[in-house]
């Protein structure tokens, strides 16, 4: 889903920062999707380096899901590109946020999806079906567990254990 204009992360922050079911992800994520507002509950996968789960993932129904991608900070090579952005539009996925790289940031960024990531990486991952699917992981001073919620705009990323309004 696109966020509402009155969903913004640092509103978020005003109004939850402190409490215990409320994270703040470090800085250093770049916006990259089309949308750069979104939200929805996490799905994740731990893809070192390897996105056979990543496509998986974003073949499956998104229902305004966002996929959290731990790869490890790899600055090695993409996890994400035009082809897995859009099939994450087409099945309805609100965003990816990718702790690795992308490629084919010109299209991704023609997409209407969120796609955050630490950068671009011209070169693909390598298809081994390594990983782990909807596991919490950890990265940005944040556990993105599956099933809470994630709220991202050009101001960072937040999450929360319930929904928030």
């Amino acid at each position: 889903m696109s966020a509402p204009p009155d969903i913004k992360t640092a509103d978020l922050c005003d109004a939850h920062s402190g409490t215990p079911q409320f994270q703040v992800a470090e800085p250093g994520f770049l916006d990259y999707g089309g949308r750069r507002s979104f939200f929805g509950p996490i799905s994740t996968v731990r893809a070192p380096e390897d996105n056979s789960l990543v496509r998986k993932a974003l073949e499956e129904p998104g229902l305004g899901r966002v996929l959290v991608v731990d790869g490890g900070g790899s600055r090695r090579c993409a996890l994400v590109g035009d082809v897995l952005a859009a099939l994450g539009q087409k099945n309805g996925w609100a965003g990816v946020v990718v702790n690795g790289c992308i490629r084919d940031a010109e299209e991704v960024g023609r997409t209407d999806i969120g796609v955050k990531a630490l950068g671009t990486h011209p070169l693909k991952s390598g298809k081994r079906n390594e990983g782990q699917r909807d596991v919490e992981v950890r990265f940005a001073g944040v556990t993105f567990v599956p099933g809470h919620h994630l709220y991202a705009d050009a101001d960072g990323i937040v999450t929360s254990q319930k929904a928030l309004r």
